[in-house]
């Protein structure tokens, strides 16, 4: 049955916010580290309830743009705000759930085996892989690369096929999850820990702590701020 007929619907309005913010900083010429208008100022100029900003400016912050300090206004995190679709945001804290679900039950078990049967080639990769990332946290990015290269790696050291097969068939879901973790404030660098914790276990033969690493880290990817998001959460009027 097609869905060519459903319902029209109507842009949220602060969806129209967003437009309006992404317009502002585009034609402002702000920057990374630039502090955005109050939200009352916002919302007077703007025309439209504060409830309206405050959801545009949660929306930002889900997406990594902006980050909104206690007290302290809110501020740009990228150099403009290449607003992610709505419609895409929901369909994606749609199926994160099960994307962690699978990836916890499917790493942990890798991080087992891969204490039991990698190589020194395997360690060396997985080596590699944290340097690659350290250098990006360094250079002032998310470590999304490193991060992706010592997941692989791991998957790798654990010489099982079938399960590597598995993680190829859900690696767009996986590359989704670990961009939304990364961008989290603090992750990147927590998340480096976490991978050379797994790593230390791994190098030791030890498969229970392997196994414990990967689902502590795993759980630590889960707590994004996508999940607390309620798309449909705007009070008030204009």
């Amino acid at each position: 049955m097609t869905d060519a007929l459903r319902p029209m619907t109507k842009q949220r309005l602060y969806e129209q916010v967003l437009d309006r913010l992404r317009q502002y900083v585009t034609e402002g010429g702000l920057r990374s580290g630039d502090r955005l208008p109050p939200e009352r100022d916002l919302a007077q100029r703007l025309g439209v309830s504060r409830a309206s900003v405050k959801q545009a400016i949660v929306v930002l912050e889900v997406q990594g743009l902006v980050e909104a300090r206690h007290g302290g206004g809110t501020y740009l995190v990228r150099d403009s705000l290449n607003v992610e679709p709505v419609d895409r945001m929901v369909e994606r804290r749609r199926r994160l759930p099960d994307v962690l679900e699978a990836r916890e039950a499917l790493e942990t078990k890798l991080a087992e085996l891969a204490a039991e049967r990698r190589t020194d080639d395997d360690l060396t990769a997985m080596r590699s892989a944290l340097g690659h990332m350290a250098g990006e946290i360094e250079a002032g990015g998310h470590g999304v690369e490193g991060d992706r290269l010592f997941h692989a790696a791991v998957t790798a050291a654990a010489h099982s096929g079938l399960l590597a097969e598995f993680m190829r068939s859900i690696a767009a879901q996986i590359a989704e999850s670990r961009t939304e973790s990364l961008r989290q404030p603090g992750r990147p660098h927590r998340s480096l820990a976490q991978h050379r914790a797994i790593l230390d276990a791994i190098a030791d033969g030890h498969p229970r702590q392997a196994a414990t690493a990967m689902r502590r880290h795993v759980r630590t990817v889960a707590k994004v701020r996508l999940l607390d998001w309620d798309p449909e959460e705007e009070a008030g009027g204009r």
